[in-house]
């Protein structure tokens, strides 16, 4: 791990780190989670093993704290080309996924209803207070599309950049888009698997592409242009 007075070399092996630990944190809270394969009613899968619950919904909620900082990390390689592009995705991907995560403090409603209550009245009453005026909008509508369309317009623009191949963006999509045709069941390991693909190359690509070329993505001065370092230079 670089020295965090070391500029380059610390925001390339955080933002490759990143990459990495945030579709394993979501992979991980897929396998684990009591809804992954229980009852599809989460008030009764969840009440059947609250300890799951409680994990599964940590590890979902640090997946997606993590990806908007590698997101903001990864747009380093995008300072020279498709840069509106992926300007816009990372706003979307990182007002998207801040806004998932903190849906995921309904999970442990849903546990404790179940645990208390019958399904059918649990069911009613989670219903009953996130179907409020202020959650659907203040957290759900239409924040939490906007994670996965960012993340499909970021690939779109390191494609466009020449930072990766065409068949990242198309596993990319594949994988973001099966949560809003695909029940959440075992079928979802092709959502977390699918993200692991994709951001884990990312990660790994940033990891072994060494300082200098990080580097080499940072705006080249124009003649008689002042920077920050030539003036430093000049005054020191």
């Amino acid at each position: 791990m670089p020295k965090l007075s070391d500029s380059v070399g610390f925001r390339r092996w955080l933002t490759g780190a990143a990459l990495i630990v945030s579709p394993v944190f979501q992979l991980t809270a897929t396998l684990v989670d009591p809804g992954t394969w229980g009852d599809d009613r989460e008030v009764v899968s969840y009440g059947d093993n609250p300890a799951l619950a409680q994990l599964q919904s940590a590890l979902y909620h640090w997946s997606w704290i993590i990806l908007p900082l590698a997101v903001v990390g990864l747009l380093h390689v995008l300072r020279k080309r498709a840069v509106v592009l992926g300007h816009i995705a990372g706003i979307l991907t990182t007002l998207g996924f801040i806004s998932i995560s903190a849906l995921l403090m309904g999970d442990p409603v849903e546990w404790y209803f179940g645990q208390h209550y019958a399904p059918d009245e649990a069911t009613k009453m989670f219903d009953q207070v996130f179907d409020l005026p202020g959650v659907i909008f203040g957290f759900q509508m239409p924040w939490v599309f906007l994670g996965p369309v960012g993340l499909v317009l970021l690939m779109v623009a390191l494609w466009r950049g020449g930072f990766m191949h065409w068949w990242v963006l198309v596993v990319g999509v594949v994988a973001w888009a099966s949560p809003y045709v695909l029940d959440y069941g075992p079928l979802s390991l092709l959502w977390s698997g699918g993200n692991l693909v994709v951001l884990g190359y990312l990660g790994l690509k940033v990891l072994r592409m060494g300082d200098e070329r990080w580097a080499s993505y940072y705006p080249v001065s124009a003649p008689g242009r002042t920077t920050p370092d030539s003036y430093a230079n000049t005054t020191a």
